[in-house]
Order: structure tokens, then C-alpha cells, then sequence
């Protein structure tokens, strides 16, 4: 096993901007204990770090515990997270942790893996953490009596979205293709999904359903199957940008500050067993966002496209309608595309 690197913490103006904006919800969590799985992966980083920071400038009294596989490695990872006395570890996997780890007020299951599967097994791993892994969070909500219950959902929960719809909302009726192998990811958050559902109808658990759709910011790794991320790093490094496709598939990204005012809002304000797409409907084609981060990071290696666009073939598109979280929640954009690319650069500036 490789040495295990270093992360920064937060800038201090984006950790200040999700307290400024999520006025009302903290109330909700003081002297609470909370339970997050996933908090070592990019979006839980995010809640657990702004949630120490309003713990610290609220005087919130909350305790968190962190379900981790591998506790001494995120402690070597995030010393700033371990080093809390408001956190403890817990060791252990979603699907079978141990049935004593304690009762909590709110629960944020935040754990998945999208890695990028090869081979059968990999995928059945896939769906299999996404339900057993619910399945286990929701019971230990239920033995709890917990408040609140939040699950991070995706966005793939709606297959592919029709070209001719400009953004998917969430009473749209599509699914993933339940006979294609790399459709483990959206039917595994589905069946999640079903089951939150179900348990809140049978034992009144509470559950908020978060359905996440793309993002960029710190924590975000760079080497991994995200798009933005790739592109980053290559233009950090003054390389081209390579788009393996043709560059027209179209997306949209919110900054990760934003991400976690729209998470916590939704865990306390939400209505129980409703999904909410999380995400920017600011939309712009991959082509576009290789343009942008070049600039945003005045690179010179340019950007290459491997492959001829066809006019005749409909665009492929992953863009969310937020009107809901907008008009119920009051929640939006308030971080644009460039100054979150800009902000994400500098944190891994400083991070090397």
C-alpha cells in the first residue's frame, strides 16, 4: 500500500460561504449526534469539514461519527478531520457494520463507489454496495429513531437523458437499461432509492433523497474518470487537454460549496421520502469546458478533440432541472463555472 497523501482543508471563504448561505439549518443539528458514511470520499469530505466548521463558529455541539474501512489511513490523509474531538472513527464496511456502533440523531449515507468497473463481478459489487449498504444504513435509522436520514442519489437514476429534453427533473419517468452490465450504478441508486421509500412506509424512517449530477472542486481527484478533473490536471501541468470523444456531449457542474449548502439544507428542510436533483443548470458542451479550464488556467497546450462530430447524431446530455430545490428549498447557483474552476485550481496548487 502507497503512502497515503496529504489533504489540505478547506479554504476558509469557501467553508465561511456555506455558513452564510445555510442561515436556518444548523439549529436543527445542535447538540445532535450524526453518522456519515462515505465521509472519506469527495462528498463527504465536504460535509464533514463544513460541518466542524459550523460546529466550531456556532458553538453547535454536534458529534459525528465516520464509517471508514480504513481508519488510519484517512487519519494520515485528513490529520485536520481526525484530530477533531467532535469526530470518531469507526472501522468498518457499509454492508456489515457493526450492529453497536451507536443510536444518531441524523444519518448522512454518503458512501458509493463509482469507480469504473471492469468485468461482471465488479459491476454485481457495484449495485450490491448501493443496496445492502442502504439496507443497513436504514436499519440502523429505524433502531436509532433518527430525525433525519439524507442519501446521495445520482442522477443516473434517470438513464439517458433524451437529446430533445434540455433538463431532467425529477418526476421524469426514464430509467437505466436494466440489461446493460454498466447500468449497475443507476439501478443500484434506484433500488436505494426504493428502499427508503419502503422503510420510511413500514417503520416511518425519514429519508431525503439527494440525486446528484456532476461537480468540481477541492478533494476532487484528478486522476480518476472525471471529465473536469482530467482536464485540470492536464492544463495545471500546461498539457493538452484531450477530449477522447467528440467533444458535444453536453453537462453541467456546480462548485462543491454550493454542493454542501444544498445538501444540508435538503437533510433538514427537505420533505421526507422526495428526491431532489443536486446540480448546475448551467450547461455548456465538453468541447466548451476544455476551452474554459485552459483559460481559467492560461494554458498554452491547447485542446484535442480525437473525434469528428456528426451533425446528423442526436447530442448526448446530463443536465438537471433544480426548479424544485430552487422554488422549495431556495437554493441555486451561486458560484459561476469559472470562479469554481479557479478556486479548485489553486487548492491543488497550494495542496502540491
Amino acid at each position: 500500500m502507497g503512502t497515503a497523501s496529504i489533504h489540505r482543508a478547506l479554504p476558509p471563504s469557501d467553508l465561511h460561504h456555506i455558513l452564510a448561505h445555510t442561515d436556518g439549518v444548523w439549529d436543527a443539528l445542535r447538540g445532535k449526534s450524526i453518522f456519515i458514511t462515505g465521509g472519506t470520499g469527495f462528498i463527504g469530505t465536504w460535509l464533514v469539514e463544513s460541518l466542524l466548521y459550523a460546529n466550531e463558529q456556532l458553538s453547535l455541539n454536534c458529534r459525528v461519527t465516520l464509517l471508514s474501512r480504513n481508519p488510519d489511513r484517512f487519519t494520515a490523509s485528513f490529520p485536520h478531520i481526525a484530530a477533531s474531538r467532535s469526530v470518531q472513527l469507526v472501522k468498518g464496511d457499509v454492508r456489515d457494520f457493526p450492529a453497536d456502533i451507536g443510536r444518531f440523531d441524523f444519518i448522512i449515507h454518503a458512501a458509493t463507489d463509482v469507480a469504473d468497473p471492469v468485468g461482471a463481478n465488479s459491476y454485481l459489487n457495484v449495485f450490491e454496495v448501493n443496496v445492502d449498504g442502504t439496507r443497513r444504513v436504514l436499519e440502523l435509522a429505524r433502531a436509532s429513531g433518527s430525525q433525519g436520514v439524507l442519501l446521495t442519489s445520482s442522477g443516473a437514476v434517470y438513464g439517458r437523458q433524451p437529446p430533445t429534453l434540455p433538463a431532467v427533473s425529477e418526476d421524469y419517468p426514464g430509467a437505466p437499461d436494466s440489461l446493460a452490465l454498466n447500468a449497475a450504478y443507476g439501478l443500484g441508486k434506484r433500488a436505494a432509492e426504493w428502499l427508503t421509500v419502503a422503510h420510511h412506509k413500514a417503520h416511518g424512517v425519514p429519508t431525503k433523497i439527494a440525486r446528484c449530477f456532476a461537480f468540481v472542486g477541492p478533494h476532487l481527484p484528478l486522476d480518476k474518470q472525471f471529465a473536469i478533473g482530467n482536464f485540470i490536471r492536464d492544463a495545471m501541468q500546461n498539457e493538452t487537454i484531450r477530449i477522447s470523444g467528440d467533444g458535444t456531449p453536453v453537462r453541467s457542474y456546480l462548485y462543491a460549496a454550493d454542493l454542501a449548502i444544498w445538501l444540508w439544507t435538503i437533510l433538514v428542510h427537505g420533505r421526507s421520502v422526495e428526491a431532489y436533483n443536486v446540480g448546475s443548470d448551467q450547461e455548456l458542451s465538453i468541447a466548451e469546458l476544455a476551452s474554459v479550464v485552459a483559460e481559467v488556467c492560461h494554458s498554452t497546450g491547447g485542446v484535442s478533440i480525437a473525434k469528428q462530430a456528426i451533425p446528423e447524431l442526436p447530442v448526448e446530455r446530463y443536465v438537471p432541472a433544480i426548479d424544485k430545490a430552487r422554488n422549495e428549498l431556495g437554493l441555486r447557483v451561486w458560484v459561476e463555472l469559472k470562479d469554481a474552476i479557479s478556486r479548485t485550481v489553486n487548492w491543488h496548487e497550494q495542496q502540491s
